[in-house]
């Protein structure tokens, strides 16, 4: 069965000032997803699934339509499939917010591609750049991951992830033995030009070196009915709050705690990078290039 790349979407990227999902940052245009798909492909993934608000259509199809065109490493031609994150996928027993405007977040993201992945699945940020390392690592991991309870994650050293131009959140981990011991969302960090690091909600200095999840998951299918119970369990929750989101850290964190939950890590000590700030382009636009000039990219990733 293939293994299928899932790629959150649906995001506005707000703080960045538009839609950075389809900013062309690399040399020849390139926007951030087609290098996690490349990465992907080369890795052994033969599924792309896209996880987009309806008005997207469209212009996904427009910009990934090649895909159709290539072939994943067994020969075979690679599938592509939509999944719309919008309201109409909610239960029957949660009334809308009237001013709910913000989708619930990625715990029900991932929720809506559910049948578009029948077998194992690493999920994404859109607008996030992982390296090669990391589709590598988590290819492998899923063939060998058992049916129910076991997940895996790539972490990052928080030092290669903050930017300097404002706070950031990241889900700070605490690990056993290779396998996840906890995740603590944590907000408000702020890396400064010494390379020091500050959570500023608590007035504390983080360890550099500490990993941290970027939202790169490796799930198999049985994780959906977990996904669906913490979701309801959410929604029960949240009452008329119209910005709550249901995140794939908390859920994890949560099944964790009720030893309900496995999760191997795989490090990654490559440099993370995305836009979280329109002043972040500039360094990922030249860190791009220069992927390209060593080689690791061909000049096209769309031949």
């Amino acid at each position: 069965m293939k293994l299928s790349l899932v790629i959150m979407a649906a995001g506005l990227g707000s703080r960045y000032g538009g839609n950075k999902q389809i900013d062309g940052i690399g040399p020849h245009n390139e926007i951030l997803m087609e290098y996690s798909i490349h990465d992907a492909l080369r890795a052994g993934f033969g599924k792309v699934v896209f996880i987009i608000k309806p008005e997207m259509r469209e212009m996904m199809e427009s910009l990934c339509g090649y895909l159709t065109r290539k072939t994943a490493l067994d020969g075979s031609p690679v599938e592509v499939e939509y999944a719309l994150q919008d309201f109409s996928s909610l239960p029957e027993f949660y009334t809308i917010p009237a001013d709910r405007t913000r989708p619930f977040g990625t715990v029900h993201a991932l929720l809506c591609a559910e049948p578009a992945v029948k077998g194992p699945c690493c999920v994404i940020n859109a607008d996030d750049f992982y390296g090669p390392n990391a589709y590598r690592s988590m290819a492998q991991e899923l063939r060998r991951l058992p049916e129910a309870g076991q997940a895996a994650m790539v972490g990052y050293l928080l030092k290669n992830t903050a930017s300097l131009h404002g706070t950031v959140t990241r889900g700070i981990c605490a690990l056993r033995d290779g396998y996840l011991g906890g995740v603590q969302e944590t907000r408000k960090i702020q890396l400064y030009a010494d390379g020091t690091l500050r959570d500023l909600e608590k007035d504390q200095p983080l360890d550099p070196d500490a990993v941290v999840s970027m939202n790169f998951w490796g799930f198999m299918p049985s994780i959906f009915p977990v996904l669906r119970e913490h979701f309801h369990h959410f929604l029960r929750q949240i009452g008329d709050d119209p910005r709550a989101e249901c995140l794939l850290p908390d859920l994890v964190d949560r099944y964790l705690r009720e030893d309900k939950l496995r999760v191997s890590v795989l490090s990654s000590a490559g440099q993370w990078f995305g836009m979280t700030y329109r002043e972040d382009r500039a360094t990922v636009a030249q860190a791009l290039r220069r992927l390209h000039e060593e080689g690791a990219y061909p000049a096209s990733l769309r031949d």
